[in-house]
């Protein structure tokens, strides 16, 4: 067989004419940050837009970090650029000694340029591959930035990352005056979008200036008007309280840990609230490390010790008692690690596990010491800390009964799958997908609709249990939760107890109603698969399902909208002119008369055309459902992701939490953003 595969490629001709020197291309510059943007910042939608303007605060961050920076500023100006500012050092703008062109230009237009490789220039940084502020200039349409250093003003311009012209001397300025103004508008050739979002980048400027206390962060919005000024005294204290502001706390500040060894700081605030899971952000150099790593490990171990020997120690925990995890230990906790480390080194999938082995022991130490200080000073506290241990403890026993209950012995056995699962018969889950529907009806219709290849049905009744509100033990004893696990079988909790290579579906699609009910129902599943099976949001399984909101019928063809704006542009292509309905009180401004159909469809009739609005899945047909929503080829899905899990954790404890002032807050804040609440 060896032979004849040589044979053959003896036969073959040489490609003579189309693979030449000519071929290679040499791409000068930034142009192959332009040319492969994702490989930089990600991907080319909203969140890569994004990290542009985090790439260039970072860099007023870091200044920060070094001691030189105390203000920063993010204007979102009216034509849509961004401009960060800062009273750092001022990026140098002198001769570099071997590019021969000015220092500036140099940082500003070549990858690997910065001086965070030095460790005299920065004990430590957040960007440590200096392509940061070069990227953002390759990616945007035009960026400007004026230094003011030496007494100087310094300006210089550029289009798609190249300069317009040297950097020149543009003015004089107080010598104590110095910093970097950035100016960039994000190219709109390489982004699918170039709408900036106050809301994002507040989220993060906010997180910024929690762990840095002594700076003060702007962002101001000259769109429209709105402004916010971040300046946090207290520093991660103040930062656990923010997170907590929805849950109820039995203490009365927030424990606060910090110290420094061999070079490396550490700072760690928390304390125990009401609530049933744990909830802890770590960070290295203002990097938020998503995947935990050894300054985690190290705060995990010294606190379980910590408490474990005190307990005993206080007589708290008694011998004959359950013996305590630390799953016990952390149970309703919110804390926040924050560790700045010269040369931090960073694995995991997404870059964002620290792997220092000796951070560990420096955390472990610190925390141990200082926490082991602050029990003995203050036993009422510590008391109330180890009881609530001991229930989590005996909660967490009856879970593990539950849950063996509903733990499938490997992911390809079928005999405890729930009985109302249709499943697919393929059983790569790469190649499969389960759809969990609302309601019996609409399950059936997709029972009937998909593609029983590799598309699971499982239909769910009712609202599941908020899980915002209930002990593990309790979460195991919802029937429907119960079938979600078994259907999935990957189990269910930490990384601990989930096994991701056992769950048996790629893709997880939440399909519910277009009203407020759907809309109630696929809040209580997002809390839940946040909650109990985050690694399914971040591995970026978890999508939700987009049904059409209107069914058009012209001339015996239908047409499908999403939303009003679609269906307005599907009128407008067939010529039909909207018109204010006779009482707007119970008819929305539509053509003709409007009535409701035997299903419950609002039906508004014109003149060779019907406009019908869904109400529910039930409504559509097998055939509908598939075509609309189900067919890889024609549907749209969701994918659900975090972008920041602070603002996660927030918006999920709001809202299906026990507190009822925070929930009204946000809803009167919000509510003027609510279109078509349930038509």
């Amino acid at each position: 067989m060896a032979d004849k595969k040589n044979k053959d490629l003896k036969k073959k001709p040489a490609n003579k004419e189309g693979y030449g020197a000519d071929s290679i291309q040499v791409l000068k510059g930034l142009e192959h940050v332009r040319r492969r943007p994702a490989m930089y910042i990600g991907d080319v939608s909203s969140r890569g837009l994004h990290h542009l303007a985090y790439e260039v605060v970072d860099n007023s961050i870091d200044e920060a970090l070094a001691g030189y920076c105390d203000k920063i500023s993010l204007t979102i100006n009216k034509d849509g650029s961004i401009t960060v500012e800062d009273n750092g050092r001022g990026i140098p703008t002198g001769m570099h000694p071997t590019e021969k062109k000015s220092a500036l230009e140099v940082v500003m237009t070549q990858l690997n340029a910065g001086g965070k490789f030095d460790r005299s220039t920065y004990k430590v940084s957040g960007g440590l591959h200096g392509v940061g502020v070069s990227v953002v200039n390759a990616l945007s349409q035009w960026l400007k930035v004026e230094v003011k250093r030496d007494g100087k003003i310094f300006f210089q311009e550029y289009r798609a990352g190249e300069p317009v012209a040297d950097v020149k001397e543009t003015g004089k300025v107080d010598p104590k005056v110095t910093g970097t103004k950035t100016t960039f508008m994000p190219d709109s050739e390489i982004f699918t979008t170039t709408l900036i979002k106050y809301e994002i980048l507040e989220d993060r400027l906010r997180e910024l200036a929690y762990l840095n206390r002594e700076v003060t962060i702007i962002i101001d919005d000259e769109r429209n008007k709105k402004k916010d000024v971040f300046h946090f005294e207290g520093g991660i204290k103040e930062f656990v309280k923010y997170i907590d502001s929805a849950r109820k706390s039995f203490m009365k500040e927030p424990i606060f840990l910090k110290g420094e060894r061999d070079n490396t700081q550490v700072e760690v605030a928390f304390q125990y609230n009401e609530s049933y899971n744990d909830n802890i952000f770590t960070y290295v150099n203002d990097i938020n490390t998503h995947e935990g790593g050894t300054h985690l490990v190290g705060f995990k171990t010294a606190l379980t010790r910590t408490l474990n020997n005190y307990g005993s120690k206080a007589n708290i925990i008694k011998n004959d008692k359950i013996q305590l995890t630390g799953d016990d230990f952390r149970e309703g906790l919110t804390c926040v690690i924050s560790t700045k480390v010269p040369e931090p080194q960073f694995e995991g999938q997404t870059k964002t596990k620290l792997g220092n082995s000796e951070v560990k022991s420096i955390v472990e130490t610190i925390v141990g010491e200082q926490l082991q200080e602050y029990l003995e000073t203050n036993p009422s506290v510590a008391k109330k800390i180890i009881e609530k241990c001991l229930r989590a403890a005996e909660a967490r026993e009856a879970a593990r009964k539950a849950r063996e209950l509903i733990r499938r012995k490997n992911a390809l056995e079928f005999s405890g799958l729930p009985g109302k699962l249709a499943d697919c018969s393929i059983s790569d889950p790469d190649h499969c997908e389960i759809y969990l529907v609302e309601g019996d009806s609409a399950g059936g219709s997709a029972k009937q609709g998909r593609d029983r290849r590799f598309q699971a049905i499982l239909p769910l009744k009712g609202k599941i249990l908020n899980v915002e509100k209930a002990r593990i033990n309790k979460v195991l004893e919802n029937e429907e939760i119960k079938s979600i696990i078994t259907a999935l079988g990957a189990g269910i909790g930490n990384s601990d107890e989930f096994d991701e290579s056992k769950l048996r579906y790629g893709k997880v699609i939440l399909m519910c109603d277009a009203d407020v009910d759907g809309s109630h129902i696929r809040t209580l599943l997002l809390t839940f698969f946040y909650r109990h099976m985050k690694e399914i949001i971040e591995t970026g399984r978890l999508y939700i399902a987009q049904p059409p909101l209107y069914k058009i019928k012209i001339n015996r063809e239908e047409h499908y909208a999403y939303d009003e704006k679609e269906k307005d542009q599907i009128l407008k292509r067939f010529k039909i002119e909207a018109k204010p309905a006779k009482d707007k009180a119970t008819q929305p401004p539509e053509i003709g008369e409007a009535e409701v159909s035997e299903s419950g469809e609002l039906v508004v009739k014109g003149k060779g055309f019907t406009i019908s609005r869904f109400k529910g899945l039930g409504e559509m047909n097998p055939e509908q459902l598939w075509s609309t929503t189900m067919n890889p080829e024609t549907r749209t899905i969701l994918q659900v992701s975090i972008d920041s899990a602070v603002a996660a954790d927030k918006v999920f404890e709001t809202l299906m939490g026990e507190e009822v002032e925070p929930r009204r807050a946000f809803i009167e804040k919000n509510a003027k953003y609510v279109k078509n609440l349930d038509i």
